[in-house]
């Protein structure tokens, strides 16, 4: 019989307990449905000198090996992540100690993944340039700002290229495991596996689903903070960038650059992302039908519902109700 695939998990002070335990029991759960006979999967959590590390949530991770014991064929690598917050902005832990022993030993694995933050200290070590990749949806624009040669996209639950891989965050780390699972051993047993494990073998839609893509709160005497504020109060009137320059007495053309600049994004994706959100709270938390959401969060038709629901969600306004009301 083949070897079982070898897992290692990079783990660090601070790190989300599920990034590491996740994907470890998918791989472990995957070996045990699999049954004897057939090739598994070990798991190994490796720390920088093999110590126990705290975790987020308090609890100790125990070190079956120290980062400079990781030798010979390691199948399947993976960089958990941590994340801390410093006046009410989420930041990414970038361990120092983790990122330059990626640099090392990440040419020699067969496959690289990190889950949720850990892309960040991928990303530092050099071995995301050039790739597409996903986090977090919380610390994807730092991703993108601080690496600019990597195509950053927050929505994807996982991105593969090639042997590296990138996952949202914590839970998706489980998501990306299946998905490596079928890959190993073909469909039929991540299946199983999922089944097991009561969970999806493939979500339907992206993390947007789980963000609120909101702008931090407005700025005392901002007038285009002001006028974001206005903005969320009045959806349902013409919220076109004609109108809203109009508002701050400037051009088409200059509101547009300036709003770009401040936003990261233009006039009318913010206005639908607000008026999308305003959708999304109304049918978790209202019993209101498609028409009276349609119409109180702006976005006007049922049909305009759908269409903004699957472009920016993939998913329905049906659909959406039922997951999470």
């Amino acid at each position: 019989m083949l070897p079982p695939h070898r897992v290692v998990v990079a783990a660090f002070p601070g790190v989300e307990l599920l990034n590491v335990t996740g994907p470890a029991e998918v791989f472990s759960m995957a070996g045990r449905v699999a049954g004897s006979g057939r090739p598994g999967y070990t798991v190994r959590v490796a720390t920088a000198g093999g110590e126990p590390v705290g975790t987020s949530s308090g609890i100790r991770l125990m070190a079956d090996l120290a980062l400079d014991e990781v030798e010979g064929d390691v199948d399947t690598l993976l960089v958990s992540g941590a994340v801390r917050v410093r006046d009410h902005e989420v930041e990414p832990v970038l361990d120092r100690g983790i990122i330059d022993w990626l640099r090392e030993v990440a040419p020699g694995t067969g496959r690289l993944g990190s889950v949720c933050s850990g892309a960040h200290l991928l990303a530092a070590a050099g071995l995301l340039d050039g790739r597409s990749a996903t986090t977090h949806w919380r610390t994807a624009g730092r991703l993108a700002a601080d690496h600019p040669l990597v195509a950053v996209d927050p929505d994807p639950i996982f991105i593969r290229e090639g042997r590296l891989w990138t996952c949202a965050g914590i839970a998706a780390g489980m998501d990306m495991a299946l998905a490596m699972v079928a890959e190993d051993h073909g469909p039929a047993l991540a299946l199983a596996t999922a089944r097991t494990m009561v969970m999806y073998v493939k979500r339907a839609g992206g993390q947007s689903q789980f963000s609120v893509p909101l702008a931090p709160p407005a700025a005392p005497g901002d007038r285009l903070d002001d006028l974001r504020v206005w903005i969320g109060e009045h959806l349902a009137e013409d919220l076109s960038a004609e109108v809203l320059a109009g508002r701050l007495h400037l051009s088409v053309r200059h509101f547009s650059r300036l709003f770009r600049r401040r936003t990261g994004t233009t006039p009318a994706a913010y206005v639908e992302s607000v008026r999308l959100e305003a959708a999304r709270r109304l049918l978790q938390d209202s019993a209101h039908g498609l028409p009276e959401i349609a119409a109180l969060s702006g976005l006007g038709s049922v049909e305009s519902l759908h269409r903004s629901f699957r472009r920016r969600l993939g998913t329905t306004p049906a659909e959406y109700r039922r997951r999470f009301r």
